[in-house]
């Protein structure tokens, strides 16, 4: 299947090589309406023909002993070099874990300190009902290893 593409193609390409020197060939001895005619048809197939796509790749700025010098990327470059390029990303990634377990620790803490405070100490049934209870606590730590 794709060798007769292939040859399909190659067929065509011959066809319109041989059209394009006949055309070159006699092409001065045309009327201008033929001329004109086939500069439409040309101007018309060009608009119909599919985009050749053509892989660019950008180019990268070396800077050595202050002199800059411009290179384009390719098949050359490490795969290292691209690799390189995620650590940034991987760095970003292992920062929020940290941050993240960091603050879940501390709040987990934080809340054991009160409820310590709390089972230690001998308070009165309204107190673990007023609203500022907690602030108190927070403000005014008392440590763990009181005994009365």
């Amino acid at each position: 299947m794709k060798n007769q593409n292939f040859t399909a193609e190659h067929t065509i390409d011959q066809v319109g090589r041989a059209l394009a020197r006949r055309l070159d060939r006699d092409g001065p001895d045309l009327s201008y309406d033929i001329g004109e005619r086939l500069r439409a048809a040309r101007m018309q197939a060009l608009a119909a023909r599919k985009p050749e796509w053509v892989a660019v790749s950008a180019p990268e700025i070396h800077l050595s002993a202050g002199q800059a010098t411009l290179s384009r990327g390719g098949e050359s470059d490490p795969i290292w070099t691209r690799w390189a390029s995620f650590l940034p990303l991987i760095a970003l990634i292992l920062g929020l874990i940290t941050i993240q377990s960091i603050q879940s620790e501390s709040n987990t803490l934080e809340i054991a300190e009160v409820d310590a405070a709390l089972l230690v100490d001998e308070l009165p049934p309204a107190a673990y009902t007023d609203p500022g209870f907690l602030q108190f606590l927070k403000s005014n730590p008392v440590p763990a290893t009181q005994a009365n």
